[in-house]
């Protein structure tokens, strides 16, 4: 277990997560595939050219997906009872094929649970980064954590 425990988290914790991930062609062709997205921009080449961005842009739900995923080893990974909530998601920039992202998160907000004695509430603002150092996701989520046992 790598995840902290409840009252292993002060607000202001920062972690820079040590895994980076280069999204490639097949990455963002398969979750589109199996989300049923057909947006032409993530999956037509042709018509990714004729846009503005001239070249494929990865979904967005993907880029997303992928900046929790790679949270989650060191923030809730074998204490997280549930996630309780994402909010104000935004995608500042695009993400393309071959960029290589890497995620860190912040505590902003921590509280004791008043409805399970043995849980408290965290909520993590997580970030993506490119390798051209520009934010590509933001986001807060928040999360029920088991308290340490006793």
């Amino acid at each position: 277990m790598s995840g902290r425990y409840f009252e292993e988290w002060e607000v202001g914790d920062r972690i820079d997560h040590p895994i980076r991930r280069t999204v490639t062609e097949t990455d963002n062709l398969l979750f589109s595939a199996m989300t049923h997205n057909p947006q032409p921009l993530h999956i037509d080449a042709e018509a990714a050219r004729a846009s503005e961005f001239g070249q494929i842009l990865v979904n967005g739900t993907f880029t997303f997906a992928l900046m929790i995923g790679l949270s989650v080893g060191e923030t809730t990974l074998g204490t997280l009872v549930a996630n309780l909530g994402y909010d104000r998601v935004v995608m500042p920039k695009p993400v393309f094929l071959g960029d290589t992202l890497r995620a860190a998160s912040e505590v902003v907000e921590w509280r004791e649970s008043r409805s399970r004695p043995n849980a408290g509430l965290v909520t993590f603002r997580h970030e993506l980064w490119n390798q051209r150092d520009e934010m590509v996701c933001q986001c807060l989520r928040t999360a029920l954590l088991t308290r340490r046992p006793v």
